[in-house]
């Protein structure tokens, strides 16, 4: 049977090879130049993708926030951007799928604790957002692309653990990440003296500096994670310096979700930690000196929340307090789509079916119901239990600190999310489902370590009393 899957091989590949020449030869004849360029350089990543999976997981981690947008926002009403990432991501999937049925014995997906609560979620996408296509609240084509945006993190997910098989490609991915997290910041940092509000690059005409905060916080929350449990100097000096690093842009984003995110994120740290008199004491420093030394700019972000005196009539109170307009508008919005809700409780308008709002929870209770809702946070909630037991069971300090930062990251992009999608954006999901897949193979490593140390001890246990 070996022999002749061998034998289908070549042609497969040679059949495969013939039709893209001749669908070539007719595209060219009829495309303009530009649209051929781009052809060009999908087909060349997918034949690197498709020779070497773990080349293209690095291509795509420095295409993280360094990849350009393309098209404009607000496509289909959806609110959601279209960047480099997401077609080079979906190349990438699909010559991974594509390899992956040539050679079946290399298999497709690992089965981990997270998978069952993932395809759950993929399967109310689809078929709430089939229902809104069907009533005519979802276009066709704006519906499946954007299906296809919510669940294309998942590849990233199903490739990492596909491809790891030791802790040392871990560890290289990790330096990958952390490189492209440097090179954001110093972009970041760059912009700051122009006063405006610091995004992360090639954001297109209007940045989003929300988004650029949601992957920050993530970012530090690993960054806090190593540094709590790595024992080597030089190792928590580094990160220490990339933690202030990533701290000063993050300021200067201005972005209040990002901002309230690190509350819960320390919080645990006080309550999971053996560091919580030094963490208390850090934190009435900070609530002390704050108001002197923080950034005239974060002083008048706060203070622009709460007013004294409304601008506009339909500005939100709170008691005595006024909201500024972009918050009141939100909880407009919020007011409007739970209204919307309640006319389609149980699966809801379908993705893209109901107007733009932005806010993770709101948004997936209006697109995809009460059902799809809980579906969500129960996938969130998979995660963070199978983090949690991974931390408790692993001994290497780096593992232990890896895991302990996925768990912190991941509380925090739950707060993020009340102020954003966080959870379809492609910056911010990539590197999150990235390190999901690099936490959740530790055990199954270790495993494999320890096996393979058994099996060498036994060899030369056996080889001595030869």
């Amino acid at each position: 049977m070996n022999n002749s899957l061998s034998l289908d091989r070549p042609r497969v590949l040679i059949a495969a090879y013939i039709i893209f020449l001749i669908f070539m030869a007719f595209f060219i004849s009829v495309v303009p130049p530009r649209i051929i360029l781009g052809f060009v350089f999908a087909f060349i990543i997918f034949v690197v993708s498709f020779m070497n999976t773990e080349a293209a997981l690095y291509l795509l981690i420095f295409s993280m926030l360094l990849s350009p947008e393309v098209g404009s926002r607000g496509t289909g009403g959806g609110g959601a951007t279209l960047r480099m990432d997401d077609f080079l991501l979906l190349i990438i999937g699909i010559s991974w799928l594509v390899r992956m049925a040539i050679y079946k014995e290399l298999g497709l997906i690992l089965k981990t604790k997270i998978n069952r609560p993932i395809f759950y979620y993929i399967f109310v996408c689809f078929i709430s957002t089939a229902l809104g296509i069907l009533a005519g609240r979802v276009k066709l084509v704006t519906g499946v692309l954007f299906v296809i945006k919510y669940i294309e993190y998942f590849v990233v997910f199903f490739m990492v653990t596909h491809l790891l098989h030791q802790k040392k490609q871990i560890k290289n991915f990790l330096i990958a990440l952390f490189i492209t997290c440097i090179i954001v910041c110093l972009i970041a940092i760059a912009q700051i003296p122009s006063g405006e509000r610091v995004t992360a690059p090639f954001e297109g005409s209007s940045g989003e500096p929300n988004t650029l905060g949601g992957y920050l916080v993530f970012m530090l929350a690993l960054v806090v994670g190593l540094i709590l449990h790595l024992k080597v100097t030089r190792y928590r000096i580094f990160l220490g310096g990339l933690a202030g690093l990533i701290i000063l842009p993050l300021l200067y984003t201005l972005s209040r979700s990002s901002w309230i995110a690190l509350i819960p994120m320390y919080l645990t740290l006080i309550i999971t930690t053996h560091y919580r008199i030094f963490l208390v004491g850090m934190l009435i420093l900070v609530v002390l000196l704050g108001p002197i030394f923080l950034p005239a700019s974060v002083k008048e972000r706060i203070n622009y929340t709460f007013q004294k005196k409304k601008i506009v009539e339909w500005q939100a109170q709170i008691g005595n307090v006024t909201l500024d307009t972009s918050s009141s508008a939100r909880l407009h919005d919020w007011k409007l789509a739970f209204k919307a809700f309640l006319k389609k409780p149980v699966l809801g308008y379908g993705i893209t079916g109901w107007h733009f709002i932005d806010s993770q929870y709101v948004r997936t209770l209006v697109e995809l119901g009460l059902v799809g809702l809980i579906v969500f946070l129960s996938m969130i909630y998979a995660i963070l239990k199978e983090t949690w037991l991974i931390y408790r069971q692993v001994t290497p300090p780096s593992e232990k600190g890896l895991a302990f930062g996925l768990f912190l990251g991941t509380i925090g992009l739950l707060t993020h999310s009340i102020g954003a999608n966080t959870f379809i954006i492609v910056r911010i999901m990539e590197p999150f489902w990235f390190i999901v897949g690099m936490v959740i193979m530790l055990p199954l490593l270790e495993k494999k370590d320890k096996d393979q140390t058994m099996g060498t001890n036994q060899l030369q246990g056996e080889l001595t009393h030869a």
